[in-house]
């Protein structure tokens, strides 16, 4: 039997009412403003220097485990570098398992992972990866569940390129971009496969506090 959709496919066609308010998060920090092409500008007061750890391109260390959370997903893990966290938020947004974990729980396991600031969080861009009430008991009519792996990421040149512009842009709101590859295997009654995937993460990092998520960019920016 052909597999249902994948959570991971989820929201891969935006309405403008959600890609703007995507927007509106990432325009919180003007160097994101070039990570999605927008022509929108911001303006921000200047404050103390970047954190070191955004001049890394990349990192490819391992993440720590976190512990159990709610359903069959993790709990946020306490990391304060972001390429790490959201190699860790990629990892937990391609996982999912119908046979335990009810939709609910599954939403809830995911929102335990985003920002508290409401200003710079879009709930909608991560909660419109799971999919309706409907197509989540045909999948778990199937037994469909997937893991994931997310060894690679890397701040988008855009990102970077931006950032060496006005460092101090960063300093308002400790966005982050951060593109992540990796791999999500799926599998159901009678089958299973894996799919390869990639996403950008806008990952919140303010200093001395742990990262958190505030939004899944509409598209993916290497």
């Amino acid at each position: 039997m052909p597999r249902l959709p994948s959570l991971s496919a989820r929201g891969a066609a935006w309405s403008p009412i959600r890609r703007l308010a995507v927007v509106a998060v990432l325009l919180a920090v003007a160097v994101l403003v070039a990570l999605l092409t927008r022509s929108d500008s911001g303006r921000h007061t200047p404050e103390p220097a970047v954190p070191a750890q955004a001049d890394s391109p990349s990192s490819t260390t391992s993440v720590p485990k976190p512990s159990s959370g709610t359903g069959t997903l993790p709990a946020p893990p306490q990391i304060s570098d972001p390429v790490p966290y959201a190699r860790a938020a990629a990892q937990m947004l391609w996982s999912y398992d119908t046979r335990t974990t009810s939709r609910d729980q599954q939403l809830a396991a995911m929102r335990a992972w985003m920002t508290k600031e409401s200003r710079y969080q879009d709930w909608p861009s991560v909660a419109g990866q799971v999919p309706d009430p409907v197509l989540w008991s045909r999948m778990a009519d199937q037994d469909q569940h997937a893991s994931a792996s997310a060894p690679e990421g890397h701040y988008p040149g855009a990102f970077k390129r931006a950032l060496a512009e006005d460092p101090s842009a960063i300093t308002e709101a400790y966005i982050y971009a951060v593109t992540v590859n990796g791999e999500q295997r799926i599998a159901w009654k009678g089958g299973g496969g894996a799919e390869d995937r990639a996403v950008t993460l806008a990952v919140q990092c303010r200093p001395s506090h742990d990262c958190t998520l505030a939004a899944i960019a509409p598209t993916v920016t290497q």
